[in-house]
């Protein structure tokens, strides 16, 4: 099964891509992880990589493709693969169908004022790395880690200025994404993506149990 992961920041992409890739046995590429391991391979592509990221420039579209068409021809991905975080943009989209056929994209739908209330909400005990929320999952005692008595912190970019900030650039460069496999063209020999949308305010549960559900009728009536 190869899967495509789509979703604003904090719709809960992290929570079911470890469901997903755990119930069908397939590995996540996220393109953080790709560019990581590509510099510490120390390959051609790799060193690339690596003076490119050291410069502060963004890592060109080919060059991020490069790495995933390696990604994906590695001997784990045989079953299949999530991607998450990849394509970012519709000319990634379009240059990924020229390496590989997509089963299915997955579009987690949030609301904006939801994703604000929820990551605006989030409070850390940097020590542990515990994680609580105002609303969801307070603290016994306001403002203080329930095992230590430290003070909590409200991460940089979880601020309300920031979070606003990623979303219009999700919204900018991701969200027509949306449009792009709703709509999908397939070309000659292909077969088009199924698109499927799921409600992100449903608990993760509910959210994993709907996938389960939808993903696993459309395999059983491809077979």
């Amino acid at each position: 099964m190869r899967l495509i992961l789509l979703g604003a920041p904090g719709a809960g992409k992290g929570t079911q891509s470890k469901e997903l890739t755990k119930r069908y046995g397939i590995p996540q590429i996220s393109t953080g992880d790709t560019l990581r391991a590509a510099i510490s391979s120390e390959s051609e592509l790799g060193g690339q990589v690596k003076t490119i990221v050291e410069s502060g420039q963004l890592v060109p579209d080919e060059v991020v493709i490069a790495l995933v068409d390696d990604r994906i021809k590695q001997p784990d991905c045989k079953k299949g693969f999530l991607l998450d975080g990849f394509p970012r943009t519709v000319a990634q989209a379009e240059a990924l169908h020229t390496l590989t056929g997509i089963d299915f994209v997955v579009d987690i739908d949030v609301a904006d004022a939801e994703i604000i209330q929820r990551l605006t909400g989030r409070r850390m005990h940097l020590a542990s790395g515990r994680i609580y929320h105002l609303a969801n999952h307070p603290p016994k005692v306001p403002g203080v880690d329930d095992v230590t008595g430290e003070p909590l912190v409200q991460r940089p970019d979880d601020s309300e200025e920031t979070v606003r900030k990623r979303l219009a650039v999700y919204h900018e460069q991701t969200s027509p994404l949306r449009h792009f496999y709703s709509h999908y063209q397939a070309r000659a020999g292909e077969t088009a993506p199924q698109y499927v949308k799921v409600n992100g305010a449903l608990s993760a549960n509910e959210i994993s149990d709907t996938l389960f559900s939808l993903l696993d009728k459309s395999r059983s009536m491809q077979a």
